[in-house]
């Protein structure tokens, strides 16, 4: 560990998309920084998730503007590993000052100077504003609702790798967002009793009549809506980028033997009970499904566009037995389960961040990514201008505005420090001329 302390105008925390969109937003400005990264660049999608996981949108959309895939079809989707390699050799493209193999341990604001002192594994850094673009996915959420049992395992959607990974017997997948269907999906096809527990949630078609939904969603301005719907908190997004992309029919995985049940509720004595909400849940996804078909076609006759029709999109599966009649609850054991995978979200952590720039519940309060707390900013979460925030496109712009909010901070100091040289200036050629005169 060096003694010497490193001064820098603006450190980022996190070389993950985040990360490495603040830099090239920075370097454009001439805005002096250094990136920190306790792993490799874009380590989250290299170790943080399944091993077949691929990107949720199509390779033309999610990525940076001043960078392609080369090697994966526009309409294609990127796996995992190879969008790891896209952020790398995006950094490389204008030489990212990126630190791997350093993690930040606390950052505190300076008392009677300004700026803020970071300790890190590898020393103490002075910088005059922080960037914090360690995204939303930090810490796994796992609810208080099954105990651990020797005989059952647990485990987050984050720790899941692959179904080899777990024992013989059925399993019980809680959260049917899009890690959690795509996670029960797999291993269904794996030969695995599945059970799925399915909460609100929209499910966008992958296609229709030709575009993608990024597309559709990007056309009918739903990726520009500014704040979340008053209700939509727990709702989640059930999409799959999996064998070439598909949209999410959950009747259509209960027709091949997926058992489909309501919002995981309580544990006791070996038996999970389930809200009686999963045809409602089903029913409310469906809506969401069926307006934006609507949304597609009014918009295709308005502006008179030759796309082919699609009226099987609309067809759906017969509804299936566990959905005319749910379970209420399920005896694990007798059941067979030995596994519960919660697809249950995460949870931010800033704990190493101690300003005051969070709500009673630990969220960031700020503006489009400009902090409560001035000089700190954060990128990456969700939301945090616009729905979009959340797509990889989406970071970079976010990242641009609080790039544009940082350079202007600094003029507004540069000017200050310029009027305070003049004076300085002045008074040291008044105090010259004083001498020369007494002379």
């Amino acid at each position: 560990m060096t003694t010497e302390i490193i001064t820098t105008d603006t450190l980022i925390v996190g070389a993950g998309q985040a990360g490495v969109a603040m830099s090239e937003h920075l370097s454009k400005l001439g805005v002096p920084h250094i990136v920190l990264e306790r792993n490799r660049i874009a380590e989250r999608w290299r170790t943080g998730r399944w091993d077949s996981l691929v990107a949720n949108g199509p390779a033309w959309h999610d990525r940076f503007p001043g960078l392609e895939f080369d090697d994966v079809d526009p309409d294609g989707f990127a796996p995992k590993e190879r969008v790891a390699d896209y952020f790398e050799a995006y950094a490389k493209k204008f030489n990212a000052p990126i630190r791997t193999g350093v993690e930040v341990k606390s950052v505190v604001r300076n008392v009677g100077r300004p700026g803020f002192t970071v300790e890190t594994s590898e020393g103490v850094i002075e910088a005059s504003r922080v960037v914090a673009a360690t995204g939303p996915f930090q810490k796994p959420v796992i609810p208080a609702i099954a105990p651990q049992d020797a005989r059952l395992l647990q485990i987050h959607s984050a720790d899941y790798r692959n179904p080899q990974q777990l024992p013989q017997g059925a399993v019980l997948v809680v959260g049917a967002g899009s890690s959690g269907v795509q996670i029960a999906d797999e291993l269904q096809r794996s030969g695995k009793q599945v059970y799925l527990s399915v909460g609100a949630h929209d499910r966008p078609p992958r296609a229709y009549r030709n575009r993608d939904f990024c597309w559709w969603l990007g056309v009918l301005g739903e990726w520009d809506q500014a704040a979340m719907k008053p209700g939509r908190e727990h709702v989640t997004i059930a999409v799959s980028g999996a064998h070439g992309g598909r949209t999410i029919d959950f009747r259509g995985l209960a027709h091949r033997g997926m058992t489909l049940v309501g919002v995981t509720e309580s544990f006791n004595n070996g038996v999970v009970t389930f809200k009686q909400d999963l045809a409602g849940n089903l029913n409310r996804g469906d809506e969401n499904y069926l307006a934006l078909l609507d949304a597609a076609d009014a918009y295709i006759e308005r502006n008179g566009l030759d796309l082919p029709e699609e009226p099987e999109a609309r067809e759906t599966f017969a509804e299936p037995e566990c959905v005319k009649n749910p379970l209420a609850d399920l005896d694990l054991a007798k059941a067979g389960v030995t596994s519960i995978i919660w697809a249950t979200g995460f949870a931010v952590d800033y704990s190493w961040l101690q300003v005051s720039a969070f709500d009673d519940n630990g969220k960031p309060v700020h503006q489009r990514g400009v902090s409560s707390e001035p000089g700190v900013y954060f990128l990456g979460l969700p939301w945090q201008s616009r729905r979009g925030s959340s797509f990889i496109w989406g970071v970079w712009h976010d990242a641009k505005h609080v790039a544009d909010h940082i350079a202007t901070q600094r003029k507004y100091l540069d000017y200050r420090d310029a009027e305070q040289r003049e004076a300085e200036l002045h008074q040291a050629t008044h105090s010259h001329v004083a001498d020369t005169v007494d002379a």
